[in-house]
């Protein structure tokens, strides 16, 4: 018999599921071929795959997404604190009518308040003055590493590839993807995670329309396959503002999205920044 007359007899031969009910009713037979239980058996091995994907991820992901989290939730803190600081600062220097540290500790010197001991009270002072000062600076430096930070997904679509080794789309070959593809209509409004300075804006092989922001804190990111760039090099960008079209330029299968995220000079997984906020 021919190997392939098996295999279509084998499929295709039904099996019969019999119910029979405790009443003298008659029984109830069920046919259902071969190819069907072995197709839902299949279907769901794949399905249990991604499931347990996803909550694998999400469990290397979880800790650089709470720490995200966290720092967002103290950024409008760390802004209220910064300006109560500067505004105690000046208040300070408001009672003595002066506009430096240096002036009010010469002020004090020269002084003539009896047994009062200025020395003292001028040690005390300038010690208060540089806390202030360094705790203001230590707070502000934690802002901008805030604000340099990725965060949040680039452009609204969905993730069609991630990062890390896959089959490359066009040559055919396993590969190492160096950031995150999202896909979307083209023109979709592409955003700036962080804020920084448009290093780069063109052409560049491969990458078609290429916009390349620093972020300062080491932090680059790359946004790749662009419709239209909007910025040029040497632009500021806010995080969440519009800097290209999402697009297929370059080397690509379909309009789509290639965002990188490095650190230093090293490319890095995106996946914890993008689920670190939202734009």
């Amino acid at each position: 018999m021919n190997p392939l007359r098996k295999v279509y007899r084998v499929l295709f031969t039904p099996v019969t599921i019999m119910l029979v009910p405790h009443s003298c009713k008659e029984a109830f037979r069920l046919k259902i071929p071969t190819a069907l239980i072995l197709s839902v058996f299949i279907f769901s091995i794949i399905g249990l795959g991604y499931v347990f994907t996803l909550v694998d991820d999400a469990l290397r992901y979880e800790p650089t997404r709470q720490k995200l989290e966290y720092y967002k939730g103290q950024f409008a803190e760390l802004e209220s604190t910064i300006a109560s600081l500067d505004m105690a600062e000046k208040q300070f220097k408001g009672l003595f009518a002066l506009e430096s540290k240096e002036e009010v500790l010469e002020n004090m010197e020269d002084s003539d308040v009896g047994s009062i001991d200025m020395e003292f009270l001028r040690k005390r002072i300038a010690r208060t003055i540089d806390n202030v000062g360094e705790i203001r600076d230590y707070l502000s430096e934690a802002r901008d590493l805030y604000m340099a930070t990725p965060m949040g997904w680039p452009a609204k679509g969905w993730l069609s590839s991630k990062y890390g080794y896959r089959v490359h789309p066009t040559k055919k070959v396993r590969d190492f993807h160096t950031g995150l593809d999202v896909s979307a209509r083209p023109s979709t409004p592409i955003h700036a995670t962080a804020d920084g300075i448009v290093s780069f804006s063109g052409r560049s092989g491969a990458n078609g329309n290429l916009v390349a922001v620093e972020h300062g804190f080491g932090y680059t990111t790359y946004y790749a396959h662009n419709k239209k760039n909007l910025v040029k090099e040497g632009d500021i960008v806010k995080r969440g503002d519009v800097i290209a079209l999402l697009g297929s330029t370059g080397r690509s299968t379909g309009p789509h999205l290639h965002y990188e995220v490095w650190k230093g000079d090293k490319d890095v997984n995106p996946m914890p920044y993008v689920k670190g906020g939202t734009l």
